[in-house]
């Protein structure tokens, strides 16, 4: 054991140790990374690219470096002779271990892609761009009128649409002559403010396009629109690269402190997969429409607060501890070529404006999207995901908070847990009587004890758990008196059901027997107990600077929070009670105030006042939060009563640990 090498996988957070001169392939499929390889391990079908990833981490205890790899030997200079490799990539099947590594599964290298949750939400948006087209005919120089054709550009522009030009960028002017000569003096101007041009076409040209992004810790989602209609061509989705230097923000704010200079290496490649984002957009919507990187006139992106300086280039260290100081919170717009993006150099790009050191534009977005200032109800707006962020109020205050959830409810920290994948299991159902499970998983329609199940998952398979199906089994788990109020495991249940089991010197539920083997352990249950008791006792916090007991509306915001069910993030203790009526989710409401702010110059001005009003909470210096957090950790909560849940759920009882008697597992809904 002593040569033994710990290894981390990225994105996937699965980690083991290893000995010395194990191919790093083989060691993905021990511990059951998504990582792809056809040719048996020879070296000739590239698909097992991974990176090993430089520097200290922290969290892991390790130093990883590509020193800790063997060599490149003949068959990888064949490959790369032969296909080519990517900067730093070596192929899994040839590269072996000889010390600690962290090791990134690009996308491509991953059999089962990342399932990234990129729908535009159906939402009324009044349609005010920032940038407008305007065709003009100009008139062309003669021998008696030596006028510049700028000049001749601006006049056509205020004799026939009344606008008076006082600015261009220079890129218009480069192509200028060209344009006019090539639209037989008829060219189409885009205009950013009614002032300023920065877009010019030849001839008639109908297309303006925006993309607004919300870049997340864990993906980046952007949604390509026509500025001209409002219409959304595309949207799509990624995970975000950043990821290998850390799952969670304070890893790569960590990560960050140990290495100076690596903020640039983070922003470089939050920016590059940007970049490639709006590149992917516009070849999505060209399969529908003609339509051209070019056309990009106009960008919006939110994130939280460590993305939002990561994507400007703003070092976020001082995030990292008290007093959290942002290095600005205002809006800020720039050039795309600013940010080395090389599709259309006039593009401009709006970041909406942040609200706190841990409540960032991605909240300010969501606020935008959910407008509870302009509401009587008292809503809640949770965002979840790996730092939660949490809004409370109506039209006459609002609060908001972070609380730090970490990230098990996305699947890492969790034994089974993998992120959103076909194959990875996100519905959960377990009979009260047998306590026998059933299923669904990613990429199948059908539930597990269904006709048809086996054959229709024989080519994904049954691979692991994301983040919706651990909150579902853990809470099921609970109402079948599986573990009790305190999470802990009902022992005795070993003698109902073959499906809890003893594990050394705890218990452990069998959720799927098959290859590979997924079960739920105690310190599971721990992890999520733990995400979820800082998310509530974030928003209870808040509850008692409002000075509420209750909330009339609760929100569950982000592209995470739209795949939770609702009742069973009640179950969970995720969220207050509240009547499961009022109780819904959003979707991506970050992307969707990113894509209003986009479409709606007057939003911009909106949001940007409306941050200066909201009452900013910060949880880590309250002194409530511990105790808010510790009555938290019971399911779904130590002493805070549910009455709306009870009334549509069979809730254990309350009056002795689940423990004690294993027969006594349920308490009948009164009625």
């Amino acid at each position: 054991m002593a040569d033994n090498r710990f290894v981390v996988f990225t994105p996937s957070g699965k980690r083991g140790s290893f000995p010395n001169g194990t191919a790093v392939l083989d060691a993905a499929r021990a511990l059951g990374v998504d990582l792809d390889s056809v040719c048996g391990g020879r070296g000739l079908c590239g698909r097992c690219q991974i990176l090993a990833s430089e520097g200290e981490f922290a969290k892991h205890g390790i130093t990883s470096t590509t020193a800790n790899l063997t060599d490149v030997g003949e068959t990888e200079r064949k490959y790369a002779d032969r296909r080519g490799l990517k900067p730093k990539h070596r192929l899994g099947c040839q590269a072996c271990i000889q010390g600690d590594l962290v090791i990134d599964v690009p996308p491509e290298s991953q059999v089962h892609k990342q399932v990234v949750r990129k729908r535009a939400e159906a939402r009324p948006i009044t349609l005010d761009p920032v940038v407008h087209l305007h065709t003009v005919d100009v008139t062309e120089p003669d021998m008696h009128d030596p006028t510049g054709d700028w000049q001749r550009v601006r006049v056509a522009l205020e004799d026939q649409w009344d606008l008076a030009i006082d600015g261009v960028d220079n890129s218009v002017l480069h192509r200028l002559q060209k344009t006019l000569r090539d639209g037989d003096w008829t060219v189409t101007v885009a205009v950013r403010q009614g002032h300023h041009a920065v877009g010019i076409y030849p001839g008639y040209h109908a297309r303006a396009l925006g993309i607004a992004v919300d870049v997340g810790s864990t993906t980046i989602a952007g949604h390509l629109c026509d500025l001209t209609t409002g219409d959304v061509l595309a949207s799509v989705g990624r995970m975000n690269p950043q990821i290998r230097f850390g799952e969670d923000l304070m890893s790569r704010v960590s990560y960050i402190m140990m290495h100076p200079g690596a903020e640039n290496e983070l922003t470089d490649t939050v920016r590059e997969a940007v970049e490639n984002l709006a590149t992917e957009a516009v070849k999505e919507a060209a399969k529908k429409a003609e339509v051209a990187v070019a056309d990009i006139h106009e960008v919006t992106v939110v994130g939280n607060p460590v993305m939002h300086h990561l994507f400007l280039g703003l070092d976020p260290t001082e995030l990292g501890g008290a007093p959290f100081a942002l290095a600005t919170d205002a809006a800020i717009t720039t050039r795309a070529d600013e940010l080395g993006w090389s599709f259309n150099s006039g593009a401009r790009v709006y970041t909406l404006p942040c609200i706190a050191g841990h409540v960032g534009a991605d909240t300010a977005a969501v606020i935008l999207s959910e407008a509870p200032h302009t509401m009587d109800a008292m809503t809640l707006i949770v965002d979840v995901g790996t730092n939660a962020e949490i809004v409370l109020g109506n039209k006459e205050r609002l609060l908001a908070a972070s609380s730090p959830t970490g990230p098990a409810f996305e699947g890492a920290q969790i034994s089974c847990g993998q992120r959103a994948a076909p194959g990875a299991i996100e519905r959960v159902r377990i009979d009260r009587e047998t306590l026998e499970p059933r299923f669904k998983v990613i990429g199948c329609d059908l539930w597990s004890d269904e006709d048809g199940f086996a054959e229709a998952v024989a080519g994904i398979g049954i691979n692991g758990v994301c983040g919706s199906g651990i909150i579902e089994v853990i809470a099921e788990m609970y109402l079948a008196g599986i573990i009790d109020q305190d999470g802990a495991f009902n022992g005795t249940m070993t003698r109902t059901s073959a499906r809890v089991q003893e594990t050394g010197r705890s218990f452990s539920y069998l959720l799927h027997a098959g290859e590979p083997e997924l079960r739920i352990y105690q310190t599971d249950v721990r992890a999520i107990q733990l995400a979820k008791a800082a998310l509530y006792a974030g928003a209870r916090l808040l509850m008692d600077r409002m000075g509420v007991d209750r909330v009339d509306r609760i929100v569950l915001a982000g592209a995470f929070g739209s795949q939770i069910d609702v009742t069973y993030a009640m179950v969970l203790g995720m969220i207050p009670d509240c009547d499961l009526v009022h109780v819904s989710s959003a979707g991506n409401a970050a992307g969707t105030g990113a894509r209003i702010a986009l479409l709606n110059n007057d939003a911009r001005r909106e949001i940007e006042d409306l941050v200066r009003r909201v009452e900013k909470i910060e949880t880590a210096v309250e002194p409530n939060f511990q105790d808010h957090f510790v009555a938290a950790m019971a399911v779904p909560h130590k002493t805070a009563p549910y009455p709306n849940l009870a009334n549509a759920v069979d809730l254990p009882a309350r009056s002795q640990p689940a423990s004690d008697s294993p027969g006594r597992r349920r308490r009948r809904k009164r009625g």
